[in-house]
């Protein structure tokens, strides 16, 4: 897996992603204790709030930025991005009232919205070749658990030896870092591929890719099952440790670094396994039906002990769900559409996560933890169904089609299958079946019948 650090640019990104992760961990930590500063007791509604408005930004701004990206230069959009972040970390500690909180999360997560989707997928380019693409995911997998664990006990030894405020200023030096690494090496430029039509046709040119795709609508609600039981892990686990185990901060830091540990694992595993048994379908839904089943077990799960392995399982089940995901998202766009869908892979993702979140909470808080973890097991269940019915079982890249009659006139490249004859400004595809790895583009704006 880490012999992909081998590739210079690939090198120096993932080093910049692992300081904004860490970074990002610092600042969750300053952030929790800016909170319960200025709102003592309320804090917990202060950072709820503040994650509320992280996944609208989220959600809202994903799609626009991918349709910006298509159009900028990547090194320069990704640069620009972490220092503006920079800057609005630095403003935190100024801070004096809650308003002024939220309304630096959403700048901050909207700058994220268009940096991480714009970040992730400029690696497919960078290693065209699947097999290392696979590793760079699996170790994109590591990173963000690595951070879940460090992030914690680092911000605890700086606290150590300086306030909190302080936390945030290493956050600006991890984002400044990124942005000199990046504007260190030569990123792929990506080739234009805006449909006709209006500014928001434009914007959801990614979201019509991914709803059009059978594979993706698949890793979508795979999405949600993911989404269902993480978020009760996220919200609960806290609550399970206090109130039913009677533990206390250390025994939540261990259980949530068992949830770490298990999905570390499968990130270390993963490549080999895709690499032998290629069949992400299986491997996604199967772990997806794992979550819930995980999930269901919990309720029996009382003491300690057991409730790690439980949280070990849903971790490695996480794991194996979500990372294939980008090699989807790479087999079913071309290169100039990638930032769009990754845009909207981002977007419908957390919309997910922006209901099963108060979702989870709501119900342990109001009729109990165990009722809050069967809705949540078959939330998850019924998205496990759904992902069998939607996604098919026979789903190969190439598929055959046949073309109606095509008039256009926006700049795109034409490959020798799809060459066109011309009428003034205008390009005039005629009828022609042929068969080739098939994507949505402007050449393909409709998934063919396979069922024939």
């Amino acid at each position: 897996m880490f012999s992909i650090l081998s590739n210079t640019i690939y090198r120096r990104l993932f080093v910049a992603q692992v300081l904004s992760l860490l970074g990002t961990g610092l600042t969750t930590v300053a952030l929790a204790l800016l909170a319960f500063r200025l709102a003592g007791a309320e804090a917990g509604a202060v950072l709820g709030t503040a994650l509320a408005i992280k996944m609208i930004a989220y959600v809202g701004i994903a799609p626009i930025a991918g349709a910006i990206a298509a159009s900028v230069p990547r090194r320069s959009l990704l640069v620009a991005l972490d220092v503006v972040r920079a800057a609005l970390i630095a403003l935190f500690p100024f801070v004096t009232e809650i308003w002024q909180i939220y309304a630096l999360v959403f700048a901050f997560q909207a700058c994220s919205a268009a940096f991480t989707p714009t970040f992730q997928a400029t690696i497919p380019d960078i290693l065209p070749d699947e097999r290392d693409y696979t590793r760079a995911l699996s170790l994109s997998r590591l990173a963000y658990d690595t951070e879940a664990l460090v992030s914690p006990a680092l911000a605890a030894a700086l606290l150590g030896i300086m306030t909190y405020s302080n936390l945030f200023f290493g956050t600006v030096i991890g984002f400044l870092a990124s942005a000199a690494l990046v504007l260190s090496v030569s990123l792929p430029t990506a080739r234009t591929a805006t449909p006709e039509g209006s500014i928001f046709a434009r914007i959801s040119w990614g979201m019509n890719i991914y709803l059009s795709t059978p594979r993706l609508r698949g890793l979508l609600v795979v999405n949600m099952a993911v989404a269902a039981v993480g978020a009760y892990v996220i919200v609960n686990s806290v609550v399970l440790v206090r109130t039913v185990l009677g533990g206390d901060d250390a025994m939540l830091a261990l259980l949530m670094a068992a949830y770490g540990i298990g999905s570390m694992a499968v990130a270390f595993t993963l490549p080999r396994l895709l690499e032998h048994y290629p069949q992400e379908r299986s491997w996604m839904i199967g772990a997806a039906a794992i979550l819930g089943l995980g999930l269901l077990l919990s309720l029996f799960a009382r003491t300690f002990g057991s409730l790690m392995l439980v949280w070990a399982v849903l971790g490695a089940a996480n794991a194996l769900a979500l990372t294939p995901g980008g090699r989807l998202l790479r087999r079913s766009s071309s290169e100039a559409d990638r930032p769009a869908l990754f845009a909207a892979q981002f977007s419908l993702s957390h919309a997910c996560w922006l209901v099963t979140y108060p979702l989870a909470g709501w119900l342990g808080a109001r009729v109990g933890l165990d009722v809050s973890a069967v809705v949540m097991a078959l939330l998850s269940a019924a998205a496990v169904v759904v992902a069998l019915t939607v996604w098919p079982r026979r789903d190969p890249a190439a598929l055959a089609h046949t073309h109606d009659i095509l008039t256009h006139k926006h700049a795109h490249t034409h490959d020798e299958l799809h060459l066109p004859t011309t009428d003034g400004e205008r390009h005039v595809h005629g009828v022609v079946t042929h068969t080739h790895i098939f994507v949505i583009d402007a050449h393909h704006p409709v998934w063919p019948n396979t069922s024939r």
